[in-house]
């Protein structure tokens, strides 16, 4: 994997998400809360699925072993370049095994830690982003995002298949948005739009405060 590839020359931290649902949200929550990602050296990685995490961090980090510091947020020092670039993300409670296997695999994590990730700069959704964005905009406010989409039809078309009558509405709103390309990355923007700001899920809050 290229580090050319996947940095900007100015970023000083990386924020790892599982794909580009989670960048786009995280992106637009920031742009609300007025944090310039950008301007504040914060560069948002999509890996193309959380198994990818150990090729990213390798990546960051050249497989050089970690550099000493006080207890914190791990810091990388991507190949052939002088600067150290800070490293967290977001990960799923059922996958946290691949985050922690990753960071142990460059040294940034020695493999008896049993502090917490988020003192590692990893902060843990219960299922997934786009739950905890869900929850938080609650399920009347999504439909009506999705009707303000022009898609209700086609969810109510979805619930009515027999796989999906008795599943919860909450289930059938994840199946439906992984159901089309590029929706999950739509609704991952407009819940992220909607998103009232008294109700930032933790683990969202926890990064951009950490990342900024």
């Amino acid at each position: 994997m290229n580090l050319a590839g996947i940095l900007a020359a100015s970023t000083s931290t990386a924020v790892l998400v599982e794909g580009e649902s989670d960048r786009v949200a995280v992106e637009t929550l920031a742009a609300r809360l007025s944090l310039p990602l950008a301007g504040l050296g914060v560069q948002v990685v999509a890996m193309g699925g959380i198994t990818n995490i150990g090729h990213h961090l390798v990546a960051l980090s050249g497989e050089h072993p970690a550099r000493e510091h006080a207890a914190g947020p791990p810091d990388v020092s991507p190949p052939d370049t002088d600067r150290t670039v800070r490293v967290g993300g977001l990960y799923d409670a059922a996958e946290e095994r691949f985050v922690i296997k990753g960071l142990d695999r460059v040294g940034l994590r020695p493999e008896v830690a049993t502090t917490p990730l988020s003192e590692h700069g990893f902060f843990r959704c219960d299922r997934d982003l786009e739950d905890e964005l869900m929850q938080a905009v609650g399920t009347d406010g999504f439909l009506a995002l999705i009707e303000a989409e022009g898609e209700l039809r086609s969810f109510e078309r979805l619930r009515g298949q027999p796989a999906q009558r008795e599943r919860t509405t909450t289930q059938q709103l994840h199946r439906f948005i992984g159901s089309k390309g590029g929706r999950k990355e739509r609704y991952g923007r407009r819940l992220a739009e909607a998103l009232p700001l008294d109700r930032v899920p933790a683990p969202l809050d926890a990064l951009l405060r950490w990342a900024t």
